[in-house]
């Protein structure tokens, strides 16, 4: 947990983020998430309570004040009237609310069910916004092509071999991140480190194989920083790779290829990953849930859209689809 999180965190609320770190096994990226949520929260609540000075501007008011005696006095009612200020007064779309509603009845049971701090659960009945499913957004194979022959530069192995991971194993930007170089295995196998510290194995196919190998050719072994001295993917200062590196390293060579404009980022190259093993591989939607490292199939799902060339050599299949009205 960040140290900026724990000077400006009151204690009952460190305990939720503490207790979802490290027995819940949520990421430093998830809890610091909780933490923003619960911070606008409780802002709106001493705001709406007058226990603020009006002149505070919104994002400076100072949460360090709440305890257990101001979260008992929250109703159900002062959480959708929240959601309402959310809606109109900070413009946050559907899928933000409800985001912050996950957070808000997530932080309500642990203090109910887990500490037993609070007798009734005011986020109980509290109801999500519906969020608008969309398909997600991929790149095409041939944009992928163009993205993997656009690389160069100092660290074009480097740089060529986790695009190629990207596009072939779905990883997260996280997951990236963090593999160490015995994560890959002897027999053509990595070890992913995923959501929850749960570890999944991915069969490396040759395009990756290739790839590492090359790139541990030229990876640097000497003036690593020591605690980073096993991290697969290593940056210019001799550390582990950071994930703002990769996002920037991705962004210039999505735009080299053409594809800058078009809303691409790492996560969508998960999507595309996902997307051409479903479309082109015919992989099994349980297998893809393996791989992607989902915890339920219900989120594996959304990738069994089809595009619009298979709806149309569907529509096209059909046995009457040449029969003409003689008449």
């Amino acid at each position: 947990m960040k140290l900026e999180i724990l000077q400006t965190c009151p204690p009952v609320i460190r305990d939720f983020l503490t207790y979802n770190e490290t027995i819940k096994g949520k990421s430093s990226l998830s809890v610091e998430g909780y933490f923003l949520d619960l911070q606008n929260f409780f802002r709106y609540i001493l705001t709406v309570r007058g226990m603020v000075n009006k002149e505070t501007p919104f994002e400076k008011i100072s949460i360090t004040g709440v305890d257990l005696s101001l979260i008992k006095t929250i109703t159900i009612s002062d959480l959708y009237a929240y959601m309402v200020f959310c809606k109109n007064e900070r413009g946050n779309n559907t899928a933000t609310r409800a985001r912050k509603t996950s957070t808000l009845r997530i932080f309500f049971r642990y203090m109910c069910e887990h500490t037993h701090q609070l007798d009734q659960n005011p986020a109980l009945l509290l109801e999500s916004p519906k969020v608008k499913q969309s398909l997600p957004k991929h790149l095409t194979l041939e944009d992928s092509l163009e993205l993997l022959n656009s690389v160069d530069g100092a660290n074009q192995k480097r740089d060529y071999c986790i695009l190629t991971i990207f596009l072939n194993c779905g990883l997260r930007l996280a997951e990236l991140c963090s593999l160490n170089i015995n994560d890959i295995k002897p027999d053509g196998t990595m070890v992913v480190t995923g959501k929850g510290n749960k570890e999944r194995l991915i069969y490396l196919n040759k395009a990756c194989m290739t790839a590492i190998q090359e790139y541990l050719a030229v990876r640097p072994s000497e003036d690593i920083v020591y605690e980073d001295r096993n991290a697969l993917f290593i940056s210019r200062n001799h550390r582990r790779i950071s994930p703002k590196t990769v996002q920037h390293l991705v962004k210039t060579f999505l735009e080299k290829a053409g594809l800058g404009d078009q809303g691409y980022s790492t996560h969508k190259l998960r999507h595309t990953a996902a997307t051409l093993m479903y479309q082109h591989g015919e992989v099994d939607i349980r297998v893809l849930k393996d791989i992607l490292g989902h915890s339920n199939l219900g989120t594996t799902q959304i990738y069994t859209h089809v595009s619009d060339t298979q709806i149309k050599s569907a529509v096209d299949a059909n046995p009457l689809s040449k029969v003409h009205n003689k008449k």
